[in-house]
């Protein structure tokens, strides 16, 4: 693991949130995007080498909206740079930690993700991502 690249934090309402963490962090957000394979629109700050990722659901199905019913808004997940995303996930895979998926995911902010189940991590979502080279 290279280092802390974001911690996504699920939100109600982007044009609610953005203010106040623009507020917070005396800094812009500097990135809208939408996942449409997960059903959500992004939201980016910077903080320093760290990233805030705020997630608004753009489904009533989706994983941010089923996190939003059952705990509210929060920190939903952290995620963690990595230099190879494929050898790290056979690693961990071989450490016993449970993958949520099997292969990398296109992410947002030009990146492959993958995400380890919360009950092989003590009850965290953790993300994986690796910047895709262009």
């Amino acid at each position: 693991m290279l280092k802390v690249e974001h911690i996504g934090i699920a939100v109600r309402s982007l044009a609610t949130s953005i203010p106040l963490f623009e507020k917070l962090l005396n800094a812009p957000c500097y990135k809208k995007e939408e996942v449409s394979s997960e059903g959500v629109t992004t939201a980016f700050f910077q903080q320093g080498e760290t990233k805030i990722e705020l997630l608004e659901s753009m489904m009533e199905d989706s994983a941010i909206a089923k996190f939003l019913e059952k705990k509210g808004e929060g920190i939903h997940h952290i995620a963690f740079e990595v230099a190879d995303i494929h050898a790290e996930m056979k690693r961990l895979e071989g450490e016993g930690f449970e993958l949520i998926h099997k292969v990398p995911k296109q992410g947002a902010d030009n990146k492959l993700v993958c995400f380890l189940h919360p009950r092989s991590t003590n009850g965290v979502l953790v993300e994986l991502t690796q910047e895709i080279q262009l």
